[in-house]
């Protein structure tokens, strides 16, 4: 047996973070005390009417999978663990599950994108490039707010391509643009002392930007079209709207916006998700890091610090100063309705689906059309939870119909998970699989508020909507390993849970391991597979187990659905999900603490290969891959924060991505392709 691949134990920041990253993504999040301090039953804890769902789910079956060191635009370093041989046949190609016939990427280090043999890709759009008209290139030295303001964003996240009519070969690409890093942007940044017009570029790099691109006829190849008309950049001094149940709520007034119901700005922009009715949504997540001088319980339950911010926003504007301010935080932490089509709308903040840190949302149809969204609160021992409206969707493009559809998310049931297993007395922390094979159990939708109806006994429905969280504890939800996207699958309407890690689990005076959490400082995450009763979309019950428990293949911790681990990919710490055409689930990963940089995977979920997981590309040094998307003939990631490593800086590049040396650092959105031309694992 191989040895276990090396782990980055020493880390304290959570996978394998760089310290850097912790202090501009996420406030520092995981030096803090979790916000979770309700002593909510954990799953272990709940035995009675557990139910087995074994029958519905299992498959496994013993294929052969070969693996093989993939390609890139530039010479990388060793790889951390030895790339195996892939089968004569093809160059470049594998057996496997249909989608994922290609040879594995090893894990690495190399300081590039590093994609299959036989793959080709191109630098789609980078951070600065101008989008809108009037905008100058971009000039790292010479930079403004108002040139900002027109060039696409940084740190790109979710991703989204949406088709264009009467455009032949041309596409829509809407992106999140989460945090900004200004240690990276900026020559001789002072973080104790920012200038207003770094913080004003700041403002202006966050957000979303939407950009039509172009493919090239014969090859997967895209190009941004700049200064076309659907171009647009909305940032931190954009207009937003407030609606839904708790728009108008005293809870959400503030001095400069009495109504309740006009806000300025979208915050740390993580993942989204696409509607059937062609608009995006678009997650609002660690917003509390830009508010400073919390002092309240409901601050606390938030992760709100009671001092100064990292970046010193609150030193140019009182909105983010909460001792002037105190309500301002309430209006971020939403899911954003965006539609690309219509340059001239306000997005709608959607207060029916809650506010906390929301990581993506995702919607399905029920039998009847109306629209059920599952969404994940990124944070130590919090939950998910879904939306059920109670408005059909109308079909067609008709100025009628889409005026209908943009109230669909502003009516209906907001829901928390609580999780039952069915093994819990064979749950010791170690991840041992239970003696029934699997961990697996039943679940129940708890309603927290319908409208103006509140479910939750002491709470009114304003105050379940703006603390949600609160919500959550008091009805008993089940802790979760930092839920993050959430996607249920076009082709089974299975739901898949991507729970990115969790370093305090099992610590003194936390939650311990339980069935769908079942390891103890659980460093690589799991993916928890859940599917409604019925297949209903509006059930108040599902079955769940789970399809992924990620780490080391050697490590007897780790479990790939039964297939025979020694064919698999390793993977640590799934973050963002995406569905491909042929149903199998592709993971991209934040913080992999397995000794290589991050990647994106693709895996099986039905059939005899349920369970064979590829890698099919790595990242540079000190990035994420985020935004997946997976079309036939091409694959989308967004390279987040490259370069992002402890002791980096303009003057001293930790990474030379994606245009070499001398060249500042930029994320950058990546299109990957056949060079044969030929669909994507065909």
């Amino acid at each position: 047996m191989r040895k276990l691949l090396p782990l980055l134990s020493t880390n304290p920041h959570g996978g394998g973070r760089s310290a850097l990253t912790c202090r501009f993504r996420c406030g520092d999040a995981c030096f803090h005390e979790v916000p979770n301090t309700s002593d909510n039953e954990y799953v272990g804890d709940v035995i009675a009417g557990a139910l087995s769902r074994r029958s519905m789910m299992r498959a496994a079956a013993v294929v052969t999978v070969a693996t093989a060191a993939g390609t890139g635009l530039a010479a990388g370093n060793a790889p951390v663990a030895e790339a195996r041989t892939h089968k004569p046949g093809t160059p470049g190609r594998t057996d496997g599950a249909r989608g994922l016939r290609f040879a594995p990427v090893a894990p690495n280090t190399a300081d590039q994108v590093t994609v299959p043999a036989g793959y080709s890709q191109n630098v789609v759009i980078r951070w600065g490039e101008p989008i809108l008209r009037g905008a100058p290139a971009f000039d790292a030295d010479r930079q403004t707010a108002k040139a900002q303001a027109g060039q696409f964003g940084y740190n790109n996240d979710f991703l989204s391509l949406l088709p264009l009519r009467g455009e032949h070969g041309r596409q829509v690409l809407v992106a999140n643009h989460e945090y900004t890093d200004e240690v990276l942007m900026f020559k001789g940044y002072d973080p104790a002392n920012p200038t207003r017009e770094q913080v004003e570029i700041a403002w202006a790099a966050h957000g979303l930007s939407v950009v039509v691109v172009q493919e090239e006829h014969r090859s997967g190849r895209l190009t941004p079209v700049s200064r076309h008309p659907l171009n647009r950049r909305l940032h931190t001094t954009s207009e937003f709207e407030l609606t839904g149940p708790a728009a108008g709520s005293a809870l959400l007034r503030t001095s400069a916006d009495p109504t309740g119901r006009k806000v300025l700005g979208t915050l740390n922009n993580c993942a989204g998700g696409t509607t059937p009715w062609g608009t995006t949504l678009h997650g609002e997540e660690n917003f509390n890091q830009y508010f400073a001088n919390g002092s309240r319980a409901t601050d606390k339950r938030y992760g709100i610090g009671t001092g100064a911010t990292e970046r010193k926003w609150e030193r140019f504007d009182k909105r983010f100063d909460l001792a002037q301010e105190p309500n301002e935080v309430h209006r971020q932490g939403w899911v954003v309705e965006l539609d690309p089509y219509d340059p001239d709308s306000t997005p709608r903040k959607r207060t029916a689906l809650g506010r906390f840190k929301h990581e993506a949302a995702q919607p399905r149809l029920t039998e009847d059309g109306r629209p059920v969204v599952y969404m994940g609160d990124d944070e130590r021992f919090d939950y998910f939870y879904k939306f059920v409206s109670s408005r059909r969707m109308k079909k067609g493009n008709s100025r009628a119909a889409r005026a209908h559809n943009l109230t669909l998310l502003d009516e209906g049931t907001l829901y928390v998970a609580k999780l039952t297993g069915d093994s819990p007395q064979d749950v010791d922390g170690t991840g041992k699989l239970p003696s029934d094979g699997e961990f697996d159990g039943s679940g129940q939708w708890i309603p927290l508020a319908t409208g103006d109806v509140s479910h939750v006994p002491g709470m009114t429905a304003e105050e379940v909507y703006v603390f949600t969280r609160l919500a959550g504890d008091k009805v008993g939800a089940t802790k979760m390993d930092r839920p993050e996207d959430v996607e249920p699958s076009p082709r089974t309407g299975r739901v898949y849970v991507a729970l990115t890690n969790n370093s305090d689990r099992g610590k003194a005076g936390k939650a311990p391991a339980d069935e769908a959490n079942p390891r103890n400082l659980n460093k690589h995450g799991q993916i928890l597979e859940l599917a409604e009763h019925w297949d209903d979309p509006a059930s108040d019950g599902f079955a769940w187990r789970l399809f992924l428990v990620a780490g080391d293949p050697n490590d007897p911790a780790t479990y790939f659905a039964g297939f025979p681990k020694e064919k698999v990919s390793p993977i640590s710490c799934p973050d963002n999900v995406a569905f491909d055409p042929y149903g199998n689930l592709w993971i991209s990963t934040d913080g992999n603490q397995l000794g290589s940089h991050d990647g994106l995977f693709g895996v099986a979920t039905q059939g005899e290969r349920r369970g064979e997981l590829k890698q099919f590309l790595t990242v540079p040094k000190g990035a994420e891959t985020c935004g997946p998307i997976i079309q036939d003939r091409r694959v989308l990631v967004a390279v987040q924060h490259p370069g992002e490593i402890d002791g980096a800086s303009v003057e001293k590049p930790a990474s030379v991505w994606p245009d070499g040396p001398g060249k500042i650092v930029r994320p950058s959105v990546v299109a990957v392709w056949r060079k044969d031309g030929g669909d994507i694992g065909v």
